[in-house]
C-alpha cells in the first residue's frame, strides 16, 4: 500500500513545516536542504517513509491546490482544538495524535530537542506564523488576482504579425536542448559555445536570411530583424555574434560591395565558413567615423592597397570576432592616392589563415574580460603595412579607375560619406529590437514572480502577492506599456527601412538613431527595476536578470553612443523645421501664428488646462495634442535659441555645444510622439474586442505616464494646471491597478521559451 498522510498519521508531524515551506508558492534551496537533511536524520522513519516525505519537498513537483487545502484543514482543526500552541513541533504533534496516538510522551521527550533545532534552522518565528494560521481576513488587495481577460494566443499572433512563421522557427531552436542555457564562467569555453550555437543557426539557413536568393539567402531583411529580436530572448552574446557575422560583416559586403564581392563571399559568410569582423571603431575615434586615422594607400604600379595603423590609438578596437575566430575584416580607412586624402572607404582585409594563425603585418590583442557579452571575442587590431589586392576595395560608392583616379557617382564628399554609412543603418534597427526583447524577458520574469511571491498582508490575514501592491505596480506596469509601445514603434521603423525610398532615407536614419537610443535606455531602466522588484532572487545569476543587465549595458554605447545619436535625431528635426520655416513668407508666417493661436484658444484655455474629467484624460485626442504641442514647442524654441546664439556672435560649434541638452529634449519629444501615433494606429487594426480593451489600457498608460514624466514642463508652459497633473498621476496609478490583472497574460503573449526565463517563474507553483 502506498504511504500517505492519511494511512500513516505519524508523518503528519511534518505537515506544519512542509506547508510553511510551500505557503508562499516558492520553495527555496535552503528550505529543501534543511528539510531533506532533517528527514534523513530521523532513525524512527522507514526508508519508504523518508522517500514519501522527500517527495513532498520536490521543487519540480509541487503540491496541488487541493493537497494544500487538505493540509491547511488539518492545521486549522488542530489549532481549533487547542488555544495555546507555542511552536510548530507542538502543532505537528497535535495533528499526528488527532485521530489516534501516534507518539507517546516518552517519544515526544526524545524528539523535542531535534525538532526544536530543526525549527530554528528553518528560521520560523512560530508564534507569529501560528497566529497568522489562526486568523482569516479578506481584503481587496489580497483578493486581486490574475484574470485572463483576452486570448493570449491571439495577442501573440497580433504581435508577431507577418513574421509569425520565422519567429516560431527561431523559438523552437532556442527552446531546444542544444540551446540549453547554463552559467559558463570560463571565457574561452563560453566563446566556443556561442560559436557552436552560431553555426547551428547558419546550418538552419538563418545567417543568410537577408542576402539575395542568388547568393544563398531569402532576400528578407525584415525576417532577419525578426530573427535577431527573437534570438535576444536567449543568450545576448549569441545575438551579438550573430549580428557581427551575418549583419555587420556580411551586410557590409552586401551594402558597400558589388556583384564580384557577393559571388566571392556571401554564401561562405551565410554558412559561417568564412568568419569576419567589422573594423570601424578606433581607440580615439568612436562615434566620429570621419576622423578615423587608419590609412589605405593606393599603389597604382601594383594595383593594390596598403592598410596601415599610423599610430597606437588609430588601432581598431572592440572589434567582434577579432580575438579568436575572425579570418577577414571590413576595414574602414582613409583612401590615400598620390598623397591626397579621398575620405573614408571600406576594404576587405584578411587577418588570419584557415588555421587561425594571424597573418603577417596584423597584430591582434584580446580586449579581455568585459562587464557582459563575454561569449563574444572582442579584439584590438593593428595593421603594419598590410597589402591587399585592388578587388578588395568595396566599391559601390567609390572606385579607383584603371588609370588610378578616384571616381564616385556621388560628387559631394559629405553626401557620399553619409550615404555609405546610411546603408549600414540596419544595425540601429537590430540593436533596439534586441534590447526590447531583453526588456520583455526581464518584465516576464519580474511580473510572473510578483504574481507568485507573497509578502506581508493585513494583520491576522494571509500574505499578499507583491504584484498586488500599488507601488510594485507603479514600478513595473509603465515599463510593460513601454514594451508594447516600442514593439509597435520598432515594427513601424523596420517597415519604413525595408520599403524606403532615397528621399526618405535621411529621416529614416534619424528615426533609427533615435529609436536605438530610446529603446536601449528604456531597457537599461526596465531591467534595473525588474532586478529590484525581484528582491534577492533577482540578484541570483540563475534568474537571468544579471546577464540581461550586464549584456545590454553596452547597447547604449555601440552602434553609436546614445547621446550622440539623439543629437543626430534632433539635428534632423531642426533641419525639417528650417525647411518649413527657414524662408518664411507671409503665408507661412500667418499659418504658423494661426496654429499657435489655435493652440492657445483650444488647448490652453482655462477650462482645458484644468480639465480633470476622466473621459478627457483618457482621450486619444488629448494625448496626441499634448505630445504634438511639446514636440513643436521644444523644436521651435530650440531653433530660435540656436539662431540667437549665432546672431550674438557665438561660433556654430560652440552654439551647438550649448544646445546639446536642448537637443536631447527635441529628440525625446519627437520619439514619444512617433511611438504614441504608432500605438494608436495598431489599436485601429485590432478586430477582437477583448484584445482591444486591454491594449487601450496599455496605450492610455503609456500616454499618461509620459505626460506625468514631463509634468514640470507642461506646468511651466501653462499647458496644464496643478489640478490636472495631479489627476493624471492618480489615473496612472489606477491604470496600473487595472492592468495588474492582465499583466501575466500580457507577458505570456511574448511567448518566451521557458528555458529563456528563470527558475523563480518556471518552477510550477501551488497556484498552478
Amino acid at each position: 500500500m502506498d504511504i500517505t498522510f492519511n494511512n500513516d498519521p505519524k508523518l503528519t508531524i511534518f505537515l506544519p513545516f512542509i506547508y510553511f515551506a510551500w505557503h508562499d508558492d516558492v520553495l527555496s534551496k535552503k528550505e529543501i536542504t534543511t528539510i531533506s537533511d532533517f528527514i534523513s536524520s530521523q532513525e524512527w522513519l522507514t526508508k519508504e517513509e523518508k522517500e514519501f516525505l522527500s517527495s513532498k519537498i520536490n521543487a519540480g513537483s509541487p503540491p496541488s491546490r487541493s493537497e494544500l487545502f487538505h493540509w491547511k484543514e488539518k492545521i486549522d482543526a488542530a489549532l481549533a482544538s487547542h488555544n495555546k500552541i507555542g511552536n510548530f513541533t507542538e502543532l505537528g504533534l497535535l495533528i499526528a495524535n488527532a485521530e489516534r496516538e501516534s507518539f507517546k510522551e516518552e517519544d515526544i521527550q526524545k524528539m523535542a530537542p531535534s525538532f526544536a533545532q530543526f525549527e530554528s534552522g528553518l528560521g520560523i518565528m512560530s508564534r507569529e506564523v501560528i497566529s497568522g494560521f489562526r486568523q482569516k481576513r479578506d481584503t481587496i488587495t489580497d483578493k486581486y488576482k490574475t484574470a485572463e481577460s483576452f486570448n493570449v494566443t491571439q495577442m501573440t499572433a497580433f504581435l508577431d504579425g507577418s513574421q509569425a512563421d520565422i519567429i516560431k522557427t527561431v523559438k523552437k531552436l532556442i527552446g531546444s536542448q542544444e540551446f540549453a542555457l547554463n552559467n559558463i564562467t570560463d571565457v574561452p569555453e563560453y566563446r566556443e559555445k556561442v560559436l557552436k550555437w552560431s553555426k547551428i543557426l547558419a546550418k538552419n539557413g538563418l545567417g543568410s536570411y537577408a542576402y539575395p536568393k542568388a547568393h544563398g539567402g531569402k532576400d528578407d531583411i525584415e525576417g532577419y530583424f525578426s530573427i535577431m529580436e527573437t534570438l535576444s530572448y536567449h543568450d545576448l552574446s549569441l545575438v551579438i555574434k550573430f549580428g557581427v557575422q551575418f549583419g555587420l560583416w556580411g551586410m557590409s559586403i552586401l551594402s558597400l560591395g558589388t556583384e564580384k564581392h557577393y559571388k566571392k563571399y556571401l554564401q561562405a559568410i551565410g554558412k559561417m565558413e568564412l568568419i569576419g569582423c567589422f573594423a570601424m571603431t578606433e581607440t580615439h575615434h568612436g562615434s566620429n567615423v570621419k576622423g578615423i586615422q587608419t590609412t589605405a594607400t593606393y599603389d597604382h604600379k601594383n594595383r593594390s592597397f596598403t592598410i596601415h595603423t599610423p599610430e597606437k590609438y588609430a588601432r581598431k578596437e572592440y572589434i567582434g570576432n577579432a580575438a579568436n575566430h575572425g579570418e577577414m575584416a571590413t576595414v574602414f580607412a582613409k583612401l590615400i592616392i598620390d598623397g591626397k586624402d579621398h575620405g573614408v572607404n571600406a576594404f576587405i582585409v584578411p587577418i588570419r589563415d584557415k588555421g587561425k594563425n594571424t597573418l603577417p603585418g596584423v597584430t591582434i590583442e584580446d580586449c579581455g574580460h568585459k562587464m557582459g557579452l563575454n561569449g563574444v571575442d572582442n579584439g584590438i587590431i593593428y595593421f603594419d603595412n598590410v597589402h591587399i589586392p585592388y578587388e578588395n576595395m568595396l566599391d559601390r560608392f567609390a572606385q579607383v579607375s584603371e588609370s588610378g583616379e578616384f571616381e564616385t557617382p556621388i560628387p559631394s564628399d559629405n553626401r557620399r560619406f553619409f550615404t555609405m554609412l546610411g546603408t549600414l543603418v540596419g544595425g540601429r534597427i537590430g540593436i533596439p529590437r534586441s534590447a526590447l526583447a531583453a526588456a520583455k524577458t526581464g518584465l516576464a520574469i519580474a511580473i510572473k514572480y510578483g504574481d507568485k511571491r507573497r509578502q506581508f498582508g493585513p494583520e491576522g490575514g494571509t500574505e499578499v502577492p507583491i504584484l498586488n501592491y500599488r507601488m510594485h505596480q507603479r514600478r513595473l506596469m509603465p515599463y510593460l506599456a513601454n514594451a508594447y509601445a516600442l514593439h509597435f514603434g520598432l515594427q513601424y521603423l523596420t517597415k519604413r527601412f525595408v520599403e524606403r525610398t532615397e528621399e526618405e532615407m535621411q529621416e529614416i536614419e534619424a528615426l533609427a538613431a533615435g529609436m536605438k537610443a530610446y529603446s536601449t535606455w528604456n531597457t537599461r531602466d526596465t531591467l534595473q527595476e525588474c532586478r529590484e522588484a525581484c528582491g534577492g532572487k533577482g540578484y541570483l545569476s540563475e534568474n537571468r536578470i544579471d546577464d540581461l543587465k550586464n549584456d545590454t549595458e553596452i547597447y547604449t554605447t555601440f552602434e553609436g553612443d546614445n547621446t550622440v545619436l539623439m543629437q543626430l535625431t534632433a539635428k534632423n528635426r531642426l533641419g525639417e523645421f528650417r525647411k518649413e520655416f527657414g524662408e518664411m513668407n507671409v503665408a507661412t508666417i500667418f499659418n504658423y501664428v494661426l496654429d499657435q493661436a489655435k493652440t492657445t484658444v483650444v488647448e490652453k484655455n482655462p477650462f482645458t488646462t484644468r480639465n480633470t474629467d476622466e473621459e478627457h484624460l483618457k482621450s486619444p485626442e488629448f494625448h496626441l495634442q499634448a505630445f504634438q504641442y511639446r514636440e513643436k514647442e521644444i523644436v521651435s524654441t530650440g531653433a530660435r535659441r540656436f539662431k540667437k546664439l549665432i546672431d550674438d556672435g557665438l561660433d556654430a560649434f560652440d552654439a551647438a555645444n550649448v544646445m546639446h541638452p536642448h537637443m536631447l529634449q527635441i529628440a525625446d519629444a519627437y520619439l514619444d510622439r512617433v511611438l504614441l501615433e504608432q500605438f494608436h494606429i495598431q489599436l485601429d487594426k485590432v478586430a477582437d474586442e477583448d484584445l482591444k480593451q486591454v491594449l487601450e489600457k496599455l496605450y492610455c498608460l503609456f500616454a499618461l505616464n509620459k505626460i506625468e514624466e514631463h509634468k514640470a514642463w507642461y506646468l511651466e508652459q501653462g499647458y496644464m494646471e496643478g489640478s490636472k497633473t495631479k489627476a493624471v498621476r492618480k489615473l496612472v496609478s489606477q491604470l496600473c491597478w487595472e492592468i495588474r490583472q492582465d499583466a501575466v497574460p500580457l507577458v505570456d503573449a511574448f511567448n518566451i521559451p521557458d528555458n529563456c526565463l528563470a527558475p523563480i517563474v518556471t518552477t510550477k507553483s501551488a497556484e498552478a
